[in-house]
């Protein structure tokens, strides 16, 4: 009786013919659930039915006198018609209006009265004492003020003095109004109550606690509730169990979760689009990316479509994952499923793009925002503004940074201003970037060792040694230490350095850093020994952090190039590969040998390139037989270490130069193609001649080599 009468509240209150009629063991917890036989069967007696008249009866006051309670019309025949059922309308219509909307009157009143036993006595005085349950059911069901529900349940206990069942009965209904407000802790009480009356709490008690913990979003009070049905004795239907599926995955338990996930499939429980979000964003978590995407894909066959938090969950995974290009064909898929954006969408999606330096992209999700009048976070202003200091984005940067600082609800902080010198500093913007770092100073900021860097490398692109000198002296003044990469671009100044002037950037750097400096004289002053090199050289890279290992090398390989010495630069080179600073450069398939150059600065890229072809000449001088297709590939888009100017301009350049038959791919982006027939002919064109990487000097000098890292 109690099931029967609560099933109707709530999406977890259900009729048991909606649902399979056999269930397999729930071995993690050993809850066994109910089959075809053993399913008791929820019915509701009639002297515990409600009548729910016609909703049109004329307005009457709350507290009035019950308009049925001395019509012999009430009779026990009459069923209780569940509000939440599409035809509760059609079924009003057949039953007398007044008491509906007599009762629901005095559930509104309830709602808003001060939660005090007299002001609650004195709204249901009109109930007389001859109160049904039904009555006392329906006004409960209504309830969603949970400080006054538990004095309504009193009185109604009071008036009633139901036993057993009926009594259960009540306690699930104002349950209901503790969920409906998201009062957990005042659920907890309620349950507590319970048991000190002596009550026996069901199943439906349980289903509602779990699904007012998942409301309030506490998955660990779900899961804690969950297992404690078994020493009540009650037994978990699929209905909980599709809950919990969501509250397991919520709480990263991988085993409940995908156990409970299975059974839903093979069992056909109903699954809504929030528990698969929760299934994907804990694969996200965990860094399951493809398995998240494999339940995304999953979701959709069993016929649930995704919601905008669905697909912001996958987003943010694709994210972690740094997985821009999937994440730009998941939004085309958001916007022809016709779900709507909303901030956390374009968020992503902007922080997904500005990383992945997908500007042009960035830039639209940038517009979305401003024509939707979205707000902006410091973060994500940030963020566009690092974006545009990688790719030399001068215009846009200056926009987005004027657009902040009018914006009202942030203001730019000192990461803001060292991305706006740094695009400056980049594009050889002296004076704009001196101009900047005295508004950062004037609106409180100090300069970081990230601005300083950015500085040098300005002021060594502007050939203005003296200011480079001027900045290293000002970084010792501020007590900070001179990092790797700020050694790293030091290095890149001295490739636009006339070579008398080279002294005063290597007095820097011996303050710097000794063990560098030392590494650098070998090359300045073309001394002999290659043993000695090769040993120095080898323990200042084991001497420094994974992450800076190949910008430091980039850059040494860039200094030997300006400097004319190619031998130091295949050395370090080949070291590179030895210690696996650069990995994958090559790759051989039956088909197709390929060199990838793609992250590597001017100099190191062109150096590997000479190389490569030298081992192409030598591997058809010992009687090798060459592919089909050899292919060189240096990536797409602009090379933020050059300027303006890309590598793949660069290495067509090179390659021109060098009469190299190899065409840029059509279909393949920073892809240049020859075939077997062509390279053959050229390398033996050129067999005896050697190659001179001085003609590069004016490529390695046109911009920047370094990668600063300090965001």
């Amino acid at each position: 009786m109690a099931s029967r009468i609560c099933s109707s509240h709530s999406w977890l209150f259900h009729d048991p013919q909606s649902f399979p009629t056999s269930f397999s063991s729930f071995s993690p917890h050993n809850f066994l659930l109910p089959n075809a036989s053993s399913y008791k069967r929820l019915t509701l007696h009639s002297k515990t039915s409600l009548h729910h008249p016609n909703t049109h009866a004329p307005h009457q006051d709350a507290v009035s006198s019950d308009p049925d309670a001395n019509s012999s019309s009430v009779s026990k025949t009459r069923v209780w018609v569940n509000p939440n059922s599409s035809r509760a309308k059609q079924l009003r219509t057949k039953s007398s209006g007044s008491r509906y909307s007599y009762l629901t009157r005095l559930a509104e009143s309830l709602n808003s009265c001060t939660p005090t036993v007299q002001h609650v006595s004195t709204i249901l005085k009109g109930l007389r004492d001859n109160v049904s349950e039904r009555d006392a059911v329906f006004i409960l069901d209504k309830m969603v003020n949970s400080v006054t529900a538990p004095f309504v349940l009193r009185h109604f206990l009071d008036k009633i003095k139901p036993a057993g069942d009926t009594e259960v009965i009540l306690y699930n209904v104002t349950l209901k109004a503790f969920r409906k407000s998201r009062d957990f802790e005042g659920a907890e009480k309620l349950f507590d109550e319970m048991l000190q009356r002596g009550l026996k709490p069901d199943t439906i008690t349980f289903s509602t606690l779990i699904n007012s913990a998942r409301m309030c979003a506490l998955p660990n009070k779900a899961v804690e509730w969950f297992e404690k049905l078994p020493s009540f004795g009650c037994e978990p239907d699929a209905m909980v169990c599709s809950a919990m599926v969501s509250a397991y995955a919520q709480t990263n338990n991988v085993d409940m979760a995908l156990s409970l996930y299975d059974r839903a499939k093979a069992e056909n429980w109903s699954l809504d689009a929030s528990t698969f979000s929760a299934l994907i964003k804990m694969h996200g978590v965990l860094g399951n990316y493809d398995e998240g995407l494999r339940i995304f894909q999953e979701m959709k066959v069993l016929g649930v479509k995704p919601t905008v938090v669905t697909y912001n969950t996958v987003l943010g995974g694709l994210f972690r994952a740094k997985r821009s290009w999937q994440a730009k064909n998941i939004y085309k898929e958001m916007v022809s499923d016709g779900v709507l954006p909303d901030v956390i969408t374009y968020s992503t999606l902007l922080r997904i793009y500005a990383g992945a330096q997908y500007s042009e992209d960035a830039f639209g999700v940038y517009e979305e925002m401003k024509r939707h009048r979205m707000d902006m976070s410091v973060d994500l202003y940030n963020r566009l503004l690092a974006m545009c200091a990688d790719v030399g984005c001068i215009d846009e940067a200056v926009e987005i940074f004027e657009d902040m600082k009018s914006s009202g609800t942030c203001q730019p902080n000192s990461l803001s201003f060292s991305s706006l010198i740094t695009v400056y500093s980049c594009n050889g913007k002296v004076s704009e970037a001196e101009r900047m770092l005295n508004e950062m100073i004037q609106n409180g900021f100090q300069p970081t060792i990230y601005v300083l860097t950015s500085l040098v490398q300005c002021y060594g692109k502007a050939k203005r040694t003296d200011d480079v000198v001027k900045i290293f002296k000002q970084l010792v003044d501020l007590d900070i230490v001179p990092d790797v990469q700020f050694c790293c671009c030091l290095l890149n100044v001295m490739t636009q350095t006339p070579r008398e002037e080279l002294g005063k950037i290597i007095d820097c750097l011996e303050k710097a850093n000794t063990q560098l400096v030392s590494v650098v004289r070998y090359l300045v002053e073309e001394r002999e020994g290659d043993g000695d090199f090769r040993k120095e050289i080898s323990e200042l890279l084991n001497s420094i952090d994974v992450k800076v290992k190949k910008p430091l090398c980039n850059c040494l390989i860039d200094l030997c190039v300006s400097l004319n010495v190619p031998n130091r630069a295949r050395d370090l080179l080949e070291l590179g590969l030895t210690l696996e600073i650069y990995k994958n450069l090559q790759s051989r398939s039956q088909n197709q040998w390929s060199l990838h150059l793609k992250r590597l600065s001017v100099g190191a890229a062109m150096t590997a390139l000479n190389v490569w072809i030298n081992d192409l000449s030598k591997a058809l001088e010992s009687g090798e037989d060459l592919p089909p297709l050899l292919g060189v590939n240096t990536g797409q888009g602009k090379h933020k270490y050059i300027s303006d100017r890309g590598l793949a301009i660069v290495c067509e350049s090179h390659l021109r130069e060098l009469n190299a038959p190899f065409h840029e791919a059509p279909d393949k982006a920073g892809w240049f193609l020859v075939t077997k027939d062509a390279a053959k002919s050229w390398l033996e064109s050129r067999r005896g001649s050697t190659e001179s990487i001085a003609d590069l000097k004016s490529q390695v000098s046109c911009g920047p080599t370094v990668a600063f890292q300090y965001r």
